[in-house]
């Protein structure tokens, strides 16, 4: 997720996409997402797996900003929000 200028990345993992994107878009979430005003749905995989799900949100998180705005980028070349696409 990002917020509206996209300065700001976060890396979540979830059992419901579309509820907790809601919920950071309502500001129901306390912390992080709602200080910086994260708001879109810029970039998501789906794994099966939790554990899965984990490793990959660790790889992810432990990467460069640079990293991340590749990532993005290459299934969302205009950061725009996913979450109305869902």
């Amino acid at each position: 997720m990002a917020n509206d200028s996209n300065t700001v990345t976060y890396t979540g993992v979830t059992s419901d996409i579309k509820r907790r994107v809601y919920e950071h878009k309502e500001k129901f979430v306390e912390g992080f997402t709602k200080q910086y005003n994260i708001n879109k749905l810029v970039y998501y995989e789906i794994l099966g797996d939790p554990v899965n799900a984990i490793t990959r949100e660790k790889q992810i998180k432990g990467g460069s900003r640079h990293s991340k705005v590749k990532l993005i980028e290459s299934m969302n070349k205009d950061w725009r929000d996913l979450y109305y696409e869902l």
